[in-house]
């Protein structure tokens, strides 16, 4: 059962947009067939239609906690304050997108734990990613607490005053041990792929990728690459390593799927594996983060 206050922001409105608005793992269906159980109270009456509330009601819900937030999975937690929050993302979730999307699942990690400290009267919590990972790409994602932060950390990104760094394990090995590399990337969403040109092309943006080979497998041909994205689009490590002939093993998109198959690699091999904040202007309330690096 959860008890909660009306708060002034849905003074006057139904019943039904303050408990959804409220809980994430709640479902129309599941709130309609709740009242006609009757097991919602307004004020310790039991109510079977969806009625208009008012502030400073009290509601009581005779649901469990994974019916009202919707089950949690293990959430890794790399770095938390009161405004920022960094997760590992596991491979096989979006971030955005769906009822079991990487920002639902820390969302309700957030509201469940704020509901437990403050016996269940707890405040709307919105936490926004401030970047993305392809749904098989594992690593750090970092998420903004609230609306003031998430617009830096955006114009951060944009401005290239973030750094995020990544592993990637490719078929082949480079002969030169640095390199930085600049091509041309057009997005074709309707078959939601990527195209590369070493030259400009008209509808193709620049892109930058820098990578370092951190290890090598002489007798399986495979390295390991640390991999710098200095601008972020859409699947552009895992297309600009292809291009220039290191596919990442288990990439279905862009490598090879012979190599995939004999590596028994069913998803890319590329972790975000560290965010560093490089902030050269103002940040804000958020200049303390200046110099940190969050790292897996």
């Amino acid at each position: 059962m959860k008890e909660i206050i009306v708060t002034p922001k849905y003074n006057g409105k139904k019943l039904n947009t303050f408990l959804l608005d409220t809980f994430s793992g709640l479902s129309m269906n599941l709130l309609y067939k709740t009242l006609r159980k009757k097991d919602i109270r307004v004020n310790d009456i039991k109510v079977s239609e969806n009625v208009v509330i008012h502030t400073g009601d009290n509601i009581k819900v005779f649901l469990s906690d994974e019916q009202l937030l919707g089950t949690i999975t293990s959430l890794e937690i790399i770095y938390e304050d009161e405004n920022i929050i960094a997760v590992n993302k596991p491979a096989g979730i979006e971030v955005v997108g769906n009822d079991s999307s990487l920002t639902n699942i820390v969302n309700n990690f957030l509201k469940q734990r704020l509901s437990s400290e403050l016996n269940s009267n707890f405040k709307n919590i919105e936490a926004k990613p401030c970047h993305r990972l392809d749904r098989n790409t594992t690593g750090i994602v970092l998420f903004a607490k609230n609306d003031a932060s998430l617009n830096i950390l955006l114009d951060k990104f944009k401005n290239r005053e973030i750094e995020k760094h990544y592993y990637a394990n490719v078929y082949g090995i480079p002969k030169v041990k640095h390199e930085d590399l600049t091509a041309y990337l057009f997005k074709d969403a309707k078959k939601s792929l990527v195209y590369i040109s070493d030259v400009p092309k008209k509808g193709y943006e620049k892109i930058k990728t820098s990578y370092d080979v951190i290890s090598v497998d002489k007798k399986a041909n495979t390295s390991i690459l640390d991999v710098t994205l200095h601008t972020g689009k859409t699947h552009q490590i895992r297309a600009h390593l292809a291009h220039i002939g290191f596919p990442i093993i288990g990439d279905g998109k862009y490598g090879n799927n012979e190599i995939n198959k004999k590596f028994k690699a069913k998803v890319q091999k590329l972790t975000s594996y560290s965010i560093e904040f490089k902030f050269t202007t103002s940040a804000g309330h958020l200049d303390y983060l200046k110099g940190v690096k969050i790292s897996l």
